[in-house]
C-alpha cells in the first residue's frame, strides 16, 4: 500500500477549493497515518510549462507547506493529468510490488480523475478516502456537485473504492 498525494501545490491549494479545511485536515491525517505505519508517501506535482505560474522553479510549484515531503520521499513530476503517463510511477510501483494505492489531492475533475482511471487500467486497486480530494467551481457544476459526481457516482465500484476516511485510516493501521 502507498499513499499518492497529487498536485497539492502552493499555487492551487487554497480556500477556493470545496471544503478546503476538511480537505487539508484529511490529507494531513493520511500523511501522518502513512508515516506512522511505514506506508510510503509519494508526491506528484503538475507542471503546466514555462508560460505558466505552475511550473518548476516557481514558488507555486512547490508542495503546500502542511503536506511538505520528507527528503527521502519520492516526487514525480507530470506534464498531463494522469500521474502515470510518462512519469516512471507505474514502473516504480510495479518494481515494489504495490497493488493498493490511496489517492488524495487535487483536482477531483482533472488529475485525480485521470489518475484513478489510469491506475485502474494498470491493474492497481485505487482507494479514494472521503473528502481527501477537492476542486473549484467550473462553468458547468459547483465544486460540491463535481466532488459528489465523481466520488459518489463515477468512480465508486467502477474504478475505485470510495470509502470513509475512518475506514481508510483503519486499513492503513
Amino acid at each position: 500500500m502507498v499513499l499518492l498525494v497529487i498536485d497539492t501545490q502552493k499555487l492551487i491549494t487554497n480556500e477556493k477549493l470545496y471544503n478546503f479545511h476538511l480537505f487539508v485536515s484529511n490529507v494531513e491525517k493520511l500523511i501522518y497515518t502513512a508515516r506512522k505505519n511505514n506506508i510510503e508517501v509519494i508526491y506528484v506535482r503538475h507542471d503546466d510549462g514555462t508560460e505558466s505560474e505552475l511550473t518548476k522553479g516557481t514558488n507555486g510549484f512547490e508542495i503546500y507547506e502542511k503536506f511538505k515531503p520528507y527528503n527521502e520521499d519520492k516526487i514525480f513530476d507530470k506534464l498531463v493529468n494522469s500521474a502515470f503517463k510518462e512519469t516512471g510511477l507505474v514502473e516504480y510501483l510495479v518494481s515494489k510490488g504495490e497493488k493498493d494505492i490511496i489517492v488524495a489531492g487535487l483536482q477531483t475533475d482533472y488529475c485525480i480523475d485521470a489518475t484513478i482511471k489510469c491506475g485502474f487500467e494498470h491493474g492497481f486497486n485505487m482507494i479514494v478516502p472521503a473528502y481527501a480530494n477537492t476542486t473549484v467551481d467550473n462553468k458547468f457544476m459547483s465544486a460540491e456537485q463535481t466532488y459528489k459526481y465523481y466520488n459518489e457516482f463515477i468512480w465508486n465500484g467502477r474504478y475505485a473504492e470510495c470509502i470513509p476516511m475512518d475506514e481508510t485510516l483503519i486499513r492503513m493501521s
